[in-house]
């Protein structure tokens, strides 16, 4: 049975004051399994990049002072002595009066400070001839110009996405100190539901929840578990419960029912009972051996919103990830949307543009089918003291998911 039903903020203070996630511990991850992950600790480059002074164009590499006096009308002569080519390294150093050819992209010998491009120059034999006065520095790639050898380069806590593996690539690091993922372990509780793969009997449907919870769990850096379809029989209840908070970090439910709720609450500690919120009332919280398990109803848009409300967060912080807010867009309500009275409101909508390109949210006619979770972009919030948002009202909606193709 549901108990005292509490506020939507006193549910967020209810878990937070019950279960403080911290970091899970650090790992070596190879570099090429390490996208998306966490850095646990600073990466400080092992090296200057690039490692030598370089040629930005082809040419002659040449001390500067040598050139001073040039111009196109007297030219300065001086003997070539040699060629670079990339990843080679001068045989000789260069002195005065000479240059050597380089490719672009090439070490610069040593001695030289500059490097003149190919049509400043005229060369016949080993003899050049150039015309104009270079500057120390000029078409040279400094050593450590990019990055500089004991720098930090990506900080801890960072998500590593493709160019910081880039990154990691070019320090020539083969693997990298990453948080650990959260282990997530989801499941599905009650006789009317039953397992992909499996006939239905009459009045049975698939276990959607537990894969759109996994996916969630993914989507903010948490490894889903699927533990299946356990029948709400408090043995079975018990033991998949011990199982679950045994091998995971996180517990995630559908099942709303109160002989669930009964259970964990035996095993530990129920914190949250209920919630004044719609769609989502009969969402419950416990905390079993130190780890939250978070308990949905079988109502579709209601599982996933409540996931985003309420545990969403907590898997990015286990995992030392940022948290970010769920993304939100300004639009413009299509139809009047009306609160339940003393409850906090979540309104599921569908964006469209109209006719003058403003974006219109449009709230779904029911909520719970499956073609509502399909076709649901986001929610509005309406707060427990508004009766109802009018049609043109502008809203912020929280978004499941970007606005790719919307027209």
């Amino acid at each position: 049975m549901i108990g005292k039903l509490l506020t939507f903020e006193e549910a967020k203070r209810a878990v937070e004051a019950n279960f403080k996630a911290v970091f899970l511990g650090e790992e070596e991850a190879v570099l090429l399994e390490a996208y998306n992950r966490v850095l646990s600790e600073d990466v400080v480059s092992p090296l200057d990049i690039p490692s030598f002074n370089t040629s930005t164009v082809a040419g002659y590499a040449l001390k500067a002072e040598d050139s001073a006096m040039a111009n196109e009308d007297e030219p300065v002569p001086l003997k070539v002595t040699g060629v670079v080519a990339i990843g080679e390294l001068s045989k000789a150093a260069l002195t005065k009066e000479e240059a050597i050819e380089v490719a672009t992209g090439a070490v610069l010998p040593e001695g030289a400070d500059v490097v003149v491009a190919a049509e400043d120059v005229e060369r016949e034999d080993n003899t050049l001839q150039v015309y104009i006065a270079a500057v120390a520095g000029e078409n040279v790639r400094k050593q450590g110009s990019d990055i500089k050898k004991g720098v930090v380069v990506l900080k801890k806590g960072q998500v590593l996405g493709s160019s910081e593996i880039g990154v990691l690539a070019a320090l020539g690091l083969t693997q990298v100190k990453v948080e650990k993922i959260p282990m997530v372990a989801v499941l599905s509780i009650g006789c009317e539901v039953s397992e992909l793969g499996k006939p239905l009997s009459p009045g049975e449907s698939f276990d959607l929840n537990a894969y759109s919870l996994s996916t969630a769990v993914m989507e903010c850096g948490g490894k889903p578990v699927y533990l299946g379809v356990v029948p709400d029989d408090k043995a079975a209840v018990a033991k998949i419960f011990r199982t679950a908070v045994n091998s995971t970090d996180m517990v995630v439910v559908c099942s709303g029912d109160s002989v669930v709720f009964s259970v964990a609450d035996s095993l530990g500690k129920l914190v949250v009972n209920g919630i004044a919120v719609k769609p989502g009332k009969q969402t419950a919280v416990a905390v079993i051996e130190g780890k939250p398990v978070f308990m949905l109803s079988h109502n579709p848009s209601a599982a996933l919103l409540m996931y985003h409300l309420f545990a969403r967060s907590f898997v990015q912080r286990l995992g030392g990830r940022p948290q970010s807010a769920l993304k939100s867009v300004s639009a413009v309500a299509g139809s009047r949307m009306f609160s339940a009275k003393g409850s906090r409101t979540f309104v599921m909508v569908k964006l469209m543009f109209d006719e003058k390109c403003r974006l219109i949210a449009e709230p779904l006619e029911s909520v719970g089918v499956v073609s509502d979770l399909a076709g649901a972009d986001g929610f509005v919030e309406i707060a427990e003291n508004e009766q109802f948002i009018d049609v043109d009202q502008e809203v912020a909606v929280l978004l499941f998911r970007g606005l790719a193709g919307k027209a």
